[in-house]
């Protein structure tokens, strides 16, 4: 997962290099949301996450994704950046749905934690370019970049050599689109998606623009240096990584719909409350910054977890890639919308209140699906 924010981590420079406006600049972090819809939803109409072998598809997806990120380098202007992006996106949509998908045929029982797992893993993969950056700062802005790709290309060849699927396989599956109307009828799965939906209008924008915030928090703090802004942001965002695996061991004890709540409660007052860190003790900052980043992530392979227990098995791939597809078309709007709201309240102090909706609609979403009878099929009871 590397390349995600392999551009938002080396955004001024490409910004000098193309004199590109900060909404303009923008568009390199959205693409790869765009793409990744583009091709989520291309696994959700045409079935081909319950028909083709899970290590190819993920292998060759991400030797995609390393090679579209590559082109950053060569791009003449932004719109090729733009669409460079835009393919990375698409690739990495062949990556993530179904890795979830091939750790759940290796675990029944402690399901929650192996997919905070993963989840911890993509989280630290989309931390990495930030460390990159702040480890090469005052070096060519390539090295991100090649390091990035690098690595996407390596974990294919490791996925090849060691990764198999596990006993609980799923048979591949025809798939009709009609079908569909079984993922998005079914009541106690909407919830569930309504749960995640509602956590994605926050979580890619809190990570896309922590930078900016920081970056601008800091100069008020009096501590200046786009080395430590992003050294603070991978911080931050690898912390996820932690919180994902708290998050699963937590799951697994207490319940889906309780972690969900509690995570999303705790990530909507972090985004209500960081506000108020703005030009103040700089420990203060960090620490809401620090729950922010291991609570925000927490919850997400939660989501994806009920997603598996709720429906219908021949159609988990497929149901998890429609999940992901449309959460993550809310991402665009709410990256989209962070600059636009900031630049028309004055600045990125109070920018962050605009994603306040999103963790509480989910977190109602979840109240509710815990109420309902089949919930007693997630996390063997624990609901």
């Amino acid at each position: 997962m590397t390349p995600w924010f392999s551009a938002t981590a080396i955004l001024p420079e490409l910004s000098a290099r193309w004199q590109m406006d900060e909404g303009t600049a923008s568009w390199l972090t959205i693409a790869v949301q765009i793409g990744f819809v583009i091709g989520a939803l291309g696994l959700t109409v045409t079935g081909l996450a319950d028909r083709l072998p899970m290590r190819q598809l993920i292998g060759w997806s991400a030797c995609v994704a390393g090679l579209s990120n590559l082109m950053l380098l060569v791009a003449p202007d932004p719109g090729w950046a733009v669409a460079s992006r835009m393919l990375t996106g698409i690739a990495l949509a062949g990556v993530y749905p179904p890795s979830m998908k091939l750790v759940t045929t290796w675990f029944v029982q402690a399901r929650g934690l192996a997919l905070g797992m993963v989840i911890g893993a993509l989280t630290l993969g989309s931390a990495f370019p930030h460390l990159v950056r702040a480890a090469s700062a005052g070096l060519d802005w390539r090295i991100v970049v090649l390091a990035t790709s690098g690595f996407a290309l390596i974990s294919a060849v490791m996925l090849a050599l060691v990764v198999r699927e596990g006993p609980h396989g799923y048979a591949p599956a025809p798939f009709r689109l009609a079908e569909l109307r079984n993922i998005v009828l079914y009541k106690p799965l909407m919830l569930a998606n309504i749960g995640y939906f509602g956590h994605m209008w926050e979580l890619y924008a809190m990570w896309g623009w922590f930078l900016a915030f920081a970056s601008g928090a800091l100069v008020q703090s009096g501590l200046q240096g786009p080395a430590f802004a992003s050294s603070l942001t991978f911080v931050v965002i690898a912390t996820g990584a932690v919180g994902c695996v708290i998050g699963g061991w937590v799951a697994d004890r207490i319940g889906r719909t309780a972690t969900t709540a509690i995570m999303m409660a705790a990530s909507g007052g972090c985004a209500a409350l960081i506000g108020f860190a703005w030009g103040g003790p700089e420990w203060v900052l960090i620490l809401i910054a620090l729950i922010w980043g291991l609570t925000i992530p927490a919850d997400s392979a939660q989501f994806s977890a009920m997603v598996t227990e709720l429906s219908e098995r021949r159609l988990v791939g497929t149901a998890l890639a429609f999940q992901m597809g449309v959460g993550f078309a809310l991402t665009v709007i709410s990256l989209r919308l962070m600059p636009v709201f900031a630049e028309w309240i004055g600045g990125w102090q109070w920018a962050f209140l605009v994603l306040v909706p999103g963790p509480a609609i989910g977190t109602i979403a979840m109240l509710w699906l815990r109420r309902l009878p089949e919930a007693a099929r997630i996390s063997g009871g624990l609901r």
